[in-house]
């Protein structure tokens, strides 16, 4: 037990999806008193600490380098060292490799705080209309083609709403493999969530797959898929546009 209070703690801190506005005072105040912040793209996170006037220090932890960085973290929080762990938008752990150096620490004894916050997974599904009782996550859908199908066909049975994230990249295409695998179904997709560009719009597959948010696609994307049978008519007319968020 001594060990374990020897160590640091590692905050686990929600940020902005976009508006950097959209921030709590007590995630402010944690990213102030901390030793050191662990973010996706330093560059990313610079942008916003610099907003709120935060000058501290940050080191870059991802997909591609955090198993070595991972050790490097914890080897600051067991020597008592105070770290925020940060994701590019959101709450880290979702979708992103933040759930690894969580794991680490709680191996490890580290006492892990979480500051909670921004998730575009709740500020569309709070959007959409749909019930919000109960939903399934899938994050993003993998990209070969034979896995894809194969997680449409887990996810399909499931009569609840369906979250997911998708790049402007693959956003047509995901939803013409929703379409294949599930039928016409009604969506609600948000783009660039509490950014100057944001829309919220609704509709079923096939009277969305033309439109110029779409086939133009820019920026990221967050889509809920309706549970079969479930009409969205409140979201199918309305295009909802950001009201001067920032960008992030």
């Amino acid at each position: 037990m001594a060990e374990a209070e020897a160590t640091g703690t590692l905050y686990v801190v929600a940020t902005p999806v976009g508006n950097l506005e959209d921030v709590s005072l007590r995630a402010l105040r944690i990213l102030r008193e901390v030793d050191l912040i662990a973010c996706e793209d330093t560059r990313v996170a610079r942008r916003m600490l610099e907003r709120h006037g935060i000058g501290t220090r940050t080191s870059s932890y991802f997909e591609h380098n955090k198993q070595a960085k991972g050790r490097y973290f914890l080897g600051v929080l067991e020597r008592g060292g105070q770290v925020a762990l940060i994701t590019d938008a959101g709450t880290p752990g979702i979708s992103d490799p933040g759930a690894d150096l969580v794991r680490l620490a709680r191996e490890a004894g580290v006492r892990v705080v979480p500051i909670p916050g921004p998730s575009a997974v709740a500020t569309l599904l709070s959007a959409s209309g749909l019930p919000g009782d109960r939903f399934v996550f899938a994050g993003f859908l993998p990209v070969k083609s034979g896995r894809r199908k194969t997680r449409l066909r887990e996810l399909q049975a499931l009569d609840w709403p369906i979250v997911m994230y998708e790049s402007c990249h693959r956003i047509r295409r995901t939803l013409e493999d929703i379409q294949s695998a599930w039928g016409d179904r009604h969506v609600v997709i948000g783009r660039e969530l509490t950014k100057l560009y944001e829309e919220i719009f609704g509709g079923r597959i096939s009277d969305l797959l033309d439109r110029p948010s779409i086939v133009n696609a820019r920026g990221e994307f967050v889509i809920v898929v309706a549970p079969r049978g479930r009409e969205v008519s409140s979201a199918e007319a309305v295009t909802l546009a950001g009201d001067g968020a920032e960008e992030d």
